[in-house]
């Protein structure tokens, strides 16, 4: 059941304000008795629930009397409160990260071959997605309409995203598309290309019917592929994540003679 101390109050705060919306404008020890907060608490109970903005004080009367404000404005300012409070914890994070984030992309990188795999639709989208965003220095990014990662509309607008967050980083992008699958886009992705990606002068596409499968060639030393389903061509089973230069090498000597062929893209 919810509680003003869900929103930050203790409980002799919490019961100090729910007596005085029932007692109306009182005195402490009035409000001491009717709210069963000691009386050795009560002034600092109501000094702290004055700070929160959930009462009033008549200051000129002797003995001094505290009214409640109305549920309706203790509790938005209750909310605003803690909305303050996450935004600032927020900040504090995001500062926490930024820093650490410096800090182990200072440590030298393991130059061991290494490979992993995810298998079905939601974690081969994570994958795909952590890896674009790890690359440092070039993406190509080769994909096919047979065998298309997961659903366009859901994987399209992530990997643009990706794409507009390498740039920023001052990777070079390169995109290579079959015809079939350049018709399958949706409508934001071509959006995105023409708005933000393609002004870019780290960023291409090309469009080549000399495309049969779907991977990522990512800073030269690593490669993810598209696993297809064994029983359904059309739909992905898996992406395989290796790290290997040599192999990487071996690719990317594959993707170059397609690329010069390709034609630019113009959407």
């Amino acid at each position: 059941m919810a509680s003003l101390r869900d929103l930050g109050l203790s409980e002799y705060e919490a019961r100090a304000y729910r007596a005085l919306l029932n007692t109306g404008p009182t005195t402490a020890k009035e409000l001491s008795r009717a709210s069963d907060v000691p009386m050795g608490r009560i002034y600092d109970v109501l000094n702290s629930i004055e700070q929160y903005n959930l009462v009033r004080s008549q200051t000129a009367s002797r003995p001094k009397k505290y009214v409640a404000v109305e549920p309706a404005t203790a509790l938005d300012r209750l909310l605003d409160d803690k909305k303050r409070e996450l935004e600032e914890k927020a900040d504090q994070y995001e500062e926490i990260v930024d820093d650490l984030s410096d800090e182990l992309d200072a440590a030298d990188p393991v130059e061991e071959q290494f490979w992993t795999a995810a298998v079905g639709a939601e974690e081969t989208a994570d994958l795909l997605v952590e890896r674009l965003s790890a690359a440092d220095e070039r993406i190509v990014f080769v994909a096919s309409d047979q065998t298309s990662l997961f659903e366009l509309d859901e994987i399209g607008d992530l990997v643009a995203e990706q794409f507009e967050e390498a740039i920023d980083r001052g990777v070079d992008v390169k995109v290579l598309l079959t015809p079939g699958l350049v018709d399958s886009l949706p409508e934001s992705v071509g959006r995105r290309h023409r708005q933000t990606l393609s002004p870019s002068e780290n960023y291409e596409v090309r469009v080549s019917p000399d495309v049969t499968g779907t991977f990522n060639l990512l800073d030269g030393v690593e490669v993810c592929v598209q696993v297809p389903h064994p029983l359904a061509a059309d739909e992905a089973f898996a992406m395989i994540d290796l790290k290997d230069p040599e192999f990487a090498a071996d690719v990317h000597d594959e993707f170059v003679p397609r690329w010069r062929a390709a034609e630019t893209l113009s959407f």
